[in-house]
This record gives structure tokens, sequence and C-alpha cells, in this order.
């Protein structure tokens, strides 16, 4: 971490960044970082994109070019023996991640790792006993934490709005895996993603319920793979028998007692990226839904019901992008959008890692949702109920 030249008065520090996976998420990843210092003014950090490294060189060569990386590797351990990099982030398929992720903290890397955590339970235990011994930052992308009315819920629940929660109904839909003609990818291959819909949609929803209500004690899970074979990219004419989920519906029960249901699924006819989140307590209720993002809406019991119905009834709350300060652009009255909830995301890791603080989500989290998941699989396996403490 080197003190970057004089501004406004202040030293400003700068942190050299290497990205391990560059497909999708990699890309999302390097936006968020080239555009902090034009959404936050001034930025926690300058930020200097030092390395990258895919699986081949040529993907590795067309990320430098077009990202402006320093340089371009195809082994993720030449990031981490350079002094000029400070923060690791991890955007590979999930069966990389435990090997990345340790060698990165042993290495005294700050981490910014995308979901899931890991492959499975015991590969998150093991993630989680290697932070013991390291004093790096790190934290998970469950971005949606960082949108304006997600953050309003949180606020809410925290000062007692809801009261006692009753029930809740959270999920996360997709559509992209109908077409039974869609090839084989890692995320379709158990050995490499871990599961299906659970791991993919999962993850952010299950994350989204713990942050806003709590710890979970048991789940009942039911989770179906209605597309059974699909082709092989190289060669359509050959098939691969594909055994991850593309639905799972949970029941799930809380430690605070709250009961509710999380419903994902790859198979959503219709829906695009359709994450809603429904909570019912004692004194109100909350509503949250991912295409429709400007509005968190309310519902207050201590509004008058007369006459006629008073003024109550579920009320829309513009958060649009009402970010605190020193967030600047596009400002808070306009409309946001996906790709946002990434920059204030990295942004906050960023500020963390300047100032020392502990990541928020950190991989505690990611563990807790592994937790969750591999319970999930255990009790649609075995068809019964299974107490986290089981694990």
């Amino acid at each position: 971490m080197n003190l970057d030249t004089e501004k406004e008065g202040k030293m400003q520090k700068e942190l050299g960044v290497g990205i391990v996976g560059w497909g999708f998420i990699g890309k999302v990843h390097t936006y968020a970082y080239i555009n902090l210092p034009l959404f936050y003014q001034p930025p926690p950090a300058k930020i200097n994109l030092v390395g990258v490294c895919t699986a081949h060189e040529k993907t590795a060569d067309a990320a430098r070019k077009i990202a402006g990386f320093k340089f371009a590797t195809t082994s993720y351990k030449d990031l981490l023996e350079r002094e000029d990099i400070d923060i690791i982030n991890c955007c590979t398929p999930n069966y990389l991640h435990k090997n990345i992720l340790i060698d990165a903290l042993k290495a005294g890397k700050h981490i910014y790792c995308d979901k899931p955590l890991a492959l499975n339970l015991k590969e998150a235990r093991d993630i989680l006993k290697a932070t013991e011994k390291s004093s790096s930052i790190h934290q998970m992308t469950f971005e949606y934490r960082f949108i304006p009315a997600i953050m309003r819920a949180k606020q809410l629940i925290k000062e007692g709005f809801l009261g006692d929660v009753f029930s809740f109904r959270g999920c996360y839909l997709h559509s992209g895996y109908i077409d039974p003609s869609r090839p084989v990818s890692w995320r379709l291959d158990r050995e490499k993603s871990g599961g299906g819909a659970l791991f993919d949609l999962g993850s952010h929803i299950l994350d989204l319920v713990r942050h806003l209500l709590g710890e979970y004690k048991s789940v009942f899970a039911t989770s179906r793979t209605f597309i059974k074979e699909r082709p092989l990219p190289d060669d359509l004419e050959k098939k691969k028998k594909v055994e991850v989920d593309d639905i799972s519906i949970l029941q799930v029960e809380l430690e605070n007692g709250g009961i509710g249901t999380v419903e994902v699924s790859r198979l959503a006819t219709g829906a695009n990226d359709e994450l809603r989140i429904e909570i019912h307590g004692q004194k109100g209720a909350i509503y949250f839904n991912l295409m429709d993002p400007n509005w968190l809406w309310i519902y207050d019991t201590r509004d008058p019901g007369e006459p006629i119905g008073g003024f109550r009834g579920f009320k829309k709350i513009e958060t649009v992008q009402r970010y605190p300060k020193p967030a600047s652009l596009p400002g808070p009255k306009f409309s946001i959008g996906w790709m946002r909830y990434h920059i204030a995301s990295q942004y906050d890791f960023v500020k963390k890692v300047v100032e020392g603080k502990k990541g928020d989500p950190g991989f505690y989290d990611g563990y807790k949702v592994q937790e969750v998941m591999e319970a999930a699989q255990i009790s649609a396996g075995e068809k019964r109920w299974v107490n986290l403490n089981e694990l």
C-alpha cells in the first residue's frame, strides 16, 4: 500500500489490484474499480489495475489490453508474488476458490471474493480457518446488500419497525436455462460448481434473508433437475448428464422463531432477474423486488385504518440512488441500475481496507450461507429437516 501525490491537502493511498478470472464477473469487478473515482468523490484510495489472470494466454492478454492492466498471466501465483498488488479479486468458478483464497491469505493480500465462498462446507471451513492466521481484510460479493432499498430495510428492521417477525418469502428467479439445447458449462457441473440454482442464485437470497432477519436454525428442501441432459459445448451431438438442481425450494426456521420459504430457479419462464423478498412482522411488513429497485414497499400497522381505510396500506419509499456521501454520481434522484450495486459494494470493501476494518460481509458470512446450502442438499437427498447444528 503506497501513498499517492498530495490531493486536496491529504495524502491518498494507492492500492494495487490483481483479478483472478476475467469472465462475466471479472469484467464487472474491473468496471467497478475503474469507475470508483467517478461515483465517489473523493474515492477511498487510488486503484491501480496491476495484474489479471485467466486460464488462457489469449484471454489474459485481451483482458490486459481492454482494461489497461500492467501485465497478464495464466498463473494466479504470479499475482501473489507482486509487492505492488495489495488486493486479490477472486472471480473464478467455485471449485478454484479454496486454493486461491488460502494462498492469497498466506501472501498477506486483501481479498474480494465472488459468491459462493467455496465448493462445499468442508472447503468453506478450511478457508475460514485460514483467516484466523491472517490480518488481511476479506469481503464477499453479496452486492445486493448495497441497494439503497435494502439498506433502508435493514435500518427499519434494526429500529424495530416490524416488531417480531412472523414469516417471510424470498425468491430468486432466472429463466436462462429453459432451453434444453443450451450447452453444458461449469455451472452445470457439480464437481466445479457444487450446486445449481441453489449455489448460483440461492447464495444471494439466503444471504439477504440472514442479513435482514438473523441466523438460520433448520432447513427442509426439495430440489429438482428437470433437464437431465445437455449438449457438450464442443460437440452438440453429444450429451452430458446434468446433476445439479434447476429448482430448489426451501422451508426454513430462523433462530428468532420466524419461518419462511426460499425459492430459487433457473427455469422460471418469463423471469429475468427476479429477486424478491417479503417480510411480515407484528407491527409491519416490508417488500422488495429487484426488477423495481428504486422503491422499498412498507406497511405500517400503526397507521390509522379509519375512516374508510384511513392511511393504512402499502407505501413505497423512494430510495432510488440515495447513497450516503461521498457518493456523487449520478445523483440521488436518478433511477438505479444493476452495476451500481457492485460499485457500492466495492467502494465499501476498499474503504474498509484503507481504514483497516473488518470486511462486512466477510468470509464468515459466506460460510454461514454455505452452511444453509449444505443443509439444503442433505435435506433434499434424505427428505428430512436438517438442523444446522448437525453440520
